[in-house]
């Protein structure tokens, strides 16, 4: 298609702001609090409602934009996140506030997975794939720290309903310029039946299981709240297996995790996201709390991660994937994370920006730059056009599910070192233990990307002999 880049760029654009939406509510809180007079825990259900739906929802969402068309579920749902945004922006109640989030989620899964199934289809078999995949993940690295940064910016100056106006013009335009550079990708092999019972299954499952995640974070792994939702979870998510096993057209055929490359870039992601999303918020606690910085120095010192995954990203992720191939590249990118994940084993009471954390911020950034490329291709290459929402959808819940457990695992260790204390040594002492869990994970993911991922002369091989089985496929009928 022609204007490629410009699509592109639309989608880059309508994935930076979901990102950002992640963490810039979450600067806003403490004046969203006072203003309707929330508490603690009501607070802590506008992003609990955010994350259960987007999270609960992201497979369906993947699937519906392979049935349905991914642009026309793409408008869709950043009509529904405009629309929301607005209605945000002049909640009045917390009730009301947290219905908004749970919209706004609805609207992220719905958009999510067909932005990134829309990037697939336009440069498919184009080689500049690599390099639009570089560029998209240096805008979603960036958007992860920019939320921080821009939520305290925002809500300083203009108060915290600045943070959802916002995105009214944004989801406006983006809807609006959709229906001219994107094309409509509908699948010519949809199913004749949808698999109703695999949808409720699964975002049932899904919704639970992060919410059980959530309930470890704050209560404990096996407190009343996690086992009460923990259980079901499990339970509704081998019904959903047993399901598709079973449908004529089921929701996520369980084929396609035969994909050996598939399979390796969500194990790759999963791993990476629980390891260094609860280092990003064990740090924003540690400056805060410990450093004593405010919630605009917080954000700008930890700036140094997405700007260093931006330009890694958009600059060698994709060149060198080209040259060396998925292993090498994501090899290396997990290799300088977890180096980078060791250094913050030294935060320190009397520590500092420049001592304790740039260090860590600037090898970590450079090696999530090297690897989001690597692991977001191996987990889209392989499938077939018809799959592609689906693989799109699977991939974010690997990273929302990725996120949850590593948060709720993390500060639950931090917590049971630190034993209720509050000084700044029980805290750091906490802090340290939870960055030697993330330097574990790191180095798993780093064993992970040596031993799944093909050489670059065996992933050539491979397509070679997917391309040749396809050739067949479409000879014979």
């Amino acid at each position: 298609m022609k204007n490629k880049w410009a699509a592109l760029a639309l989608l880059a654009t309508t994935q930076f702001v979901l990102i950002l939406d992640l963490t810039i509510v979450s600067i806003a809180m403490p004046p969203i609090g006072a203003e309707l007079r929330l508490t603690q825990q009501d607070l802590s259900w506008t992003t609990t409602a955010y994350s259960l739906v987007f999270g609960g929802l992201l497979l369906l969402g993947g699937r519906l934009s392979d049935y349905a068309g991914r642009r026309r579920v793409f408008v869709v749902g950043m009509a529904l996140f405009a629309a929301s945004s607005l209605v945000g922006g002049l909640a009045t109640a917390g009730g009301m506030l947290v219905a908004v989030r749970a919209v706004q989620g609805l609207a992220g899964a719905l958009v999510a997975p067909a932005a990134l199934s829309l990037v697939m289809t336009v440069f498919r078999d184009d080689p500049a794939l690599n390099k639009a995949m570089g560029l998209w993940g240096a805008v979603g690295g960036l958007g992860g720290s920019a939320g921080v940064v821009l939520g305290g910016l925002l809500t300083d100056w203009f108060g915290w309903r600045s943070v959802f106006f916002v995105n009214v013009p944004i989801g406006v335009a983006v809807a609006v310029l959709a229906v001219g550079l994107l094309p409509a990708a509908r699948s010519a092999e949809r199913p004749r039946g949808f698999d109703v019972a695999g949808a409720i299954t699964s975002t049932g499952g899904l919704a639970l299981l992060i919410y059980a995640l959530v309930g470890a974070a704050e209560a404990g792994w096996i407190s009343a709240r996690t086992l009460g939702t923990g259980v079901p979870a499990v339970a509704l998510l081998a019904a959903f297996a047993v399901i598709e096993r079973r449908s004529a057209n089921p929701l996520m055929p369980l084929g396609i995790f035969r994909r050996r490359r598939l399979r390796a870039g969500n194990a790759l992601m999963f791993l990476v996201v629980a390891a260094m999303q609860p280092v990003f918020f064990i740090l924003t606690l540690y400056t805060q709390t410990v450093l004593g910085y405010s919630a605009t120095e917080s954000g700008l010192s930890l700036a140094a991660i997405a700007i260093t995954i931006a330009v890694t990203a958009s600059t060698l992720g994709g060149r060198l994937l080209s040259r060396y191939g998925l292993r090498a590249t994501a090899a290396t990118g997990m290799a300088f994370i977890t180096v980078g994940a060791a250094l913050y084993l030294g935060l320190d009471v009397d520590g500092g920006f420049l001592t304790d954390m740039l260090a860590g911020e600037l090898l970590t950034g450079f090696g999530f730059g090297l690897l989001v490329t690597p692991a977001t291709v191996a987990a889209t290459s392989q499938v077939r056009a018809a799959e592609a929402g689906l693989a799109s959808g699977l991939f974010n819940v690997t990273q929302q599910v990725g996120i949850s457990v590593g948060v709720a695992a993390l500060v639950t260790i931090a917590s049971s070192v630190t034993g209720g204390a509050t000084s700044p040594e029980a805290l750091v002492a906490g802090y340290r233990v939870a960055m030697l869990v993330a330097t574990g994970l790191s180095a798993a993911g780093l064993l992970v990307a040596l031993t799944m991922l093909p050489s670059r002369r065996r992933a050539a091989a491979e397509d070679a002999e997917d391309a040749a089985a396809a050739e067949t496929v479409t000879a014979g009928a």
